[in-house]
């Protein structure tokens, strides 16, 4: 599974291959400078001080000043090779991300809570510190241990066996310390979803929280969900300190058992002490990567855990993006055949087999009881859903050939709950055409009542309307909302309780707007607002995703509404 997920990656690495290459041969020359160390510490040992040499040591330290500068270049250039590295990959993969998260259906985006789809961001950062930080530094540098033992074979041989028994060692407890800290760190990265789910539902609502004081009600959720984090985060903890504090006490014990042998061997005269001084220095250079390794093991679960996860949403289904053939602009006739849609492959169908046929043209009325599937039923018209079986025509043409950028063209929509922008009026109006001319913004905001209230306000369409347009009442974002859906001049125009933050007088202006774009347009709106109903054309009646009544308005509103009820009458 994890073999399928990752493919994504290889794309993204291939470039930075030669990168790589480079900084692998940057690692071998600060490796093989590293022997020069133990090198110096044994001439000295073993010439300088017995033999009182000083111009051998005056010579030894001019040379190791030349090996530390060149050391100091290869690494700062080895860095700068990373930096790039990681700015590669951070663009690369942020940029995958967000194009796929764009091309993902509204059903796959609404499968999951908000916090996972933040957290995928986190995910990648994590690659990315992975791939080109210090863990990397570590993997190129783990091969080369190879040199330190071939070193201490030739200078220290009766000490080598030592080593080549604590490498097994430190394989077993690196190999331990990937089984238990990776679960570990899923384990805790799954509690911690669960405790950002609930924050991010706490924001959203923050409003309903704070009017019902319901802080209390949510607090025992909230602690049960941070404290089973903290306990996860703690076994995670616990499990690295154990492999970590076991890796020091190997490299101590290491240097015990190298010690020792080596004080035997010297006394058998079958090494130097400069030579004993030197492997000491080696194997420290032996045991560092290995110690990293088991320290830094939980680095590489949670970039296994993350590139993982990244995968499994990479390999998603995603909306049409290419489309061959180019369309002219649709006059606006939409037809819907035996559409049935259900949530999950055994859900109760929302809507069953559903037929009717409306415009181009005239504004047309969707009502019903709350669960009856009115709403479900603008997203199928609009693409959002694809349906279970059957399918959505828009003059003529099934609609799931089209892109999602060319349906958002045509078919415009304002859903019940408006979420606009932070930013200014004009921003939120002109967000899906930002090279849309002064004078088209303000023919939408005029058509959506938006420029009565816009022109009042001190910065006018340059007034910033806060996160989610909180600066602005409901009415007022609703209205923007109908403005921004009018900049692109859709043919077929969807909208949800349009009127439900308007007053009464704010209900007859957008009437009349209704009215006079229907001459050219196809509005099919879901409403119970006796204003707007009385200037629809005809009206359809759902129940339990099934058409109970519909015809024309002054047929069906009577039925509905009894006689009381006076549709509108033509001028």
């Amino acid at each position: 599974m994890f073999r399928r997920t990752r493919s994504w990656l290889r794309p993204i690495l291939q470039p930075n291959r030669q990168l790589f290459r480079e900084v692998l041969a940057m690692s071998l020359f600060v490796n093989l400078l590293a022997l020069s160390v133990p090198l110096f510490v044994l001439q000295v040992y073993d010439r300088v001080v017995f033999q009182a040499g000083l111009g051998t040591l005056q010579a030894l330290v001019l040379g190791m000043a030349i090996v530390l500068a060149f050391d100091f270049v290869l690494r700062q250039a080895r860095g700068r090779l990373l930096q790039k590295m990681a700015l590669r990959i951070d663009v690369e993969v942020g940029r995958k991300l967000f194009d796929k998260l764009a091309a993902l259906p509204l059903r796959a985006l609404e499968s999951r809570p908000t916090s996972y789809w933040q957290t995928l961001f986190r995910d990648v950062e994590t690659v990315r510190n992975t791939l080109s930080g210090a863990s990397t530094l570590l993997l190129a540098d783990l091969p080369f241990i190879v040199l330190f033992l071939g070193l201490i074979f030739v200078i220290a041989t009766p000490v080598i066996w030592v080593l080549f028994a604590m490498l097994a060692l430190f394989v077993f407890v690196a190999w331990r310390s990937a089984a238990s800290v990776g679960g570990a760190t899923v384990e805790e990265k799954r509690f911690s979803l669960g405790r950002d789910a609930l924050i991010g539902e706490m924001m959203a609502g923050r409003t309903t929280i704070k009017a019902l004081a319901l802080d209390g009600s949510l607090r025992p959720t909230w602690e049960a969900r941070h404290a089973s984090t903290i306990e996860a985060s703690m076994a995670r903890g616990q499990r690295t300190d154990s492999y970590v504090n076991l890796g020091s006490t190997l490299g101590m014990l290491t240097t015990i058992a190298l010690t020792t042998v080596g004080a035997v061997a010297i006394l058998n005269q079958e090494m130097t002490i400069g030579a004993l001084v030197a492997a000491n220095i080696l194997a420290s250079r032996f045991v560092s990567p290995l110690l990293q390794l088991v320290a830094t093991w939980r680095t590489y679960a949670g970039f296994r855990d993350a590139a993982q996860r990244l995968g499994e949403v990479f390999e998603l289904a995603e909306d049409r993006t290419v489309v061959s053939l180019g369309r002219p602009r649709p006059n606006g006739s939409l037809a819907l055949e035996e559409v049935s849609f259900a949530y999950g492959d055994a859900g109760t169908p929302i809507v069953a087999k559903l037929s009717l046929r409306l415009g181009p043209g005239g504004v047309h009325a969707i009502v019903g009881q709350n669960g009856s599937g009115k709403t479900t039923l603008l997203k199928l018209m609009q693409g959002l859903y694809a349906p279970t079986r059957g399918r959505v025509l828009l003059d003529g043409s099934d609609i799931a050939q089209f892109t999602r950028a060319q349906l958002a063209r045509w078919i415009g929509y304002v859903p019940e709950e408006c979420f606009l922008f932070a930013g200014t009026i004009r921003d939120n109006i002109a967000i899906g055409e930002p090279d849309a001319d002064d004078a088209r913004i303000l023919d939408a905001a005029e058509r959506a009542g938006v420029h009565k209230f816009a022109v009042d306000l001190p910065d006018g369409y340059d007034t910033e309307i806060g996160e989610g347009g909180t600066l602005l009442s409901r009415g007022q974002r609703q209205r923007v909302a109908i403005a921004r859906a009018l900049l692109r001049d859709p043919p077929v125009l969807l909208l949800d309780e349009p009127s439900g933050n308007l007053d009464r007088q704010a209900e007859e202006a957008l009437r009349e707007q209704i009215t006079g774009l229907a001459r050219d347009h196809t509005i099919i709106m879901v409403t119970h607002s006796p204003v707007l109903l009385s200037a629809c054309d005809s009206v359809m009646a759902l129940q339990d995703g099934k058409i109970r009544l519909a015809g024309r308005s002054d047929e069906v509103l009577p039925k509905l509404f009894g006689d009381a009820f006076r549709p509108r009458v033509a001028e």
